[in-house]
């Protein structure tokens, strides 16, 4: 393991310490009902918290861990990747990608991170490690480092499958990894991008962010949203505002944007103790 892995997984250990202690002496759910599950942190300390420890679907929440090994590998943004058939075969949201398309690695990840579409996230894992199997095993392995032990991974993208959960405690704590990362954070906090195609004749795509507090919510940088039919609307939300910054998750909120804005507002604007 890298001095750097091991800073972080001494750093995440902390602050896995930190939300135990805090679990141990449950902090107040100071916003009954608004979503399945939450956890709102203020600088460092958890603000409000319900069922944080409760497994349950992440949606493309998913694509954080995929993201984090991408940038741990020390792969070059520039390096050109090819789309396999598996990648081009990708459902839900997704680019159009066609098997033997070549695009640079950091547009893989861009459209990974800021369009959360499948096929490029699944052209990632083939490219990191040959196959979307053989890059699940170093998800897992990598939260069992972090000390994710509530976290499986079942695929790549955060497809709906059984065993395929983690919690709002754990989301926070791989989101806090994730924010040292400056390759996902500034992806994750552009509201649109365009990639094209290294292909002798190139084609552009072009996304928007499905985060819509980036871009309209004051103070917001990241982090990623998601949605399937078992994980219902889902995020982590990360702002900075006044010499401030709060960390949300939300799993399963059926107002998500509402309820963000309003936790995001009384979390930076000193409404919560």
């Amino acid at each position: 393991m890298t001095n750097r892995r091991r800073g972080c997984v001494v750093a995440v250990a902390a602050l896995m310490l930190s939300l135990s202690a805090a679990a141990a002496a449950p902090v107040a759910d100071r916003y009954p009902g608004l979503a399945a599950a939450h956890l709102l942190m203020r600088d460092d300390a958890v603000v409000s918290a319900h069922a944080a420890d409760t497994r349950r679907p992440m949606a493309s929440l998913t694509k954080l861990m995929t993201a984090l090994l991408a940038v741990e590998s020390g792969r070059d943004d520039g390096e050109a990747v090819t789309v396999t058939a598996a990648a081009a075969r990708e459902t839900g949201t997704r680019l159009g990608l066609s098997a033997g398309q070549r695009l640079r690695f950091g547009d893989l990840l861009a459209a990974t991170l800021i369009g959360s579409d499948n096929d490029a996230c699944h052209a990632l894992a083939d490219a990191l490690a040959g196959s979307e199997a053989a890059f699940v095993a170093r998800m897992n392995a990598r939260a069992r480092e972090l000390g994710l032990v509530h976290t499986h991974y079942e695929n790549a993208c955060g497809h709906d499958a059984s065993a395929h959960v983690s919690t709002a405690r754990e989301l926070a704590a791989l989101a806090l990894v994730a924010i040292q990362q400056p390759r996902i954070l500034v992806r994750t906090s552009q509201p649109e991008a365009a990639i094209t195609t290294l292909d002798a004749t190139p084609r552009t795509f072009r996304f928007g962010n499905h985060n819509e507090l980036i871009g309209r919510y004051p103070g917001a940088i990241g982090i990623k949203s998601g949605t399937t039919p078992a994980a219902g609307r889902c995020l982590v939300a990360y702002a900075q505002r006044d010499g401030h910054a709060a960390l949300l998750v939300l799993l399963d909120a059926r107002e998500r944007w509402w309820t963000a804005t309003r936790l995001l507002d009384d979390a930076l604007g000193g409404n919560v103790p």
